[in-house]
């Protein structure tokens, strides 16, 4: 029997990694600023979990220029969707036998 954990993502278990999720869920795509100030994070704090899900190949980044200035735009992939899916998935799951 599976435990009521067992399908929570470790990758998803910060605050500010969920949160950068759901914001790119919810607008599709967002660049480094709008995040920085929608999660009301330091660059350094908001580029480390960035790379977190990089790394995990849950977000994907878009490098290009505008009017000559450097911008960087975040989408989530599919595997990341899958993958925080599952996890959403997984909490109700936990919170609904609490319920009961």
């Amino acid at each position: 029997m599976k435990g009521l954990i067992s399908d929570l993502n470790k990758a998803f278990d910060n605050k500010v990694r969920l949160g950068i999720m759901s914001v790119l869920l919810t607008k599709t795509e967002a660049d480094f600023n709008r995040l920085k100030s929608l999660l009301d994070v330091t660059d350094g704090n908001l580029a480390s979990h960035i790379k977190a899900l990089e790394k995990e190949n849950y977000i994907e980044v878009k490098k290009q220029f505008i009017d000559r200035k450097p911008n960087t735009k975040y989408l989530v992939t599919k595997e990341g969707k899958q993958a925080f899916k599952k996890h959403l998935n997984a909490l109700e799951a936990l919170i609904s036998n609490q319920n009961t």
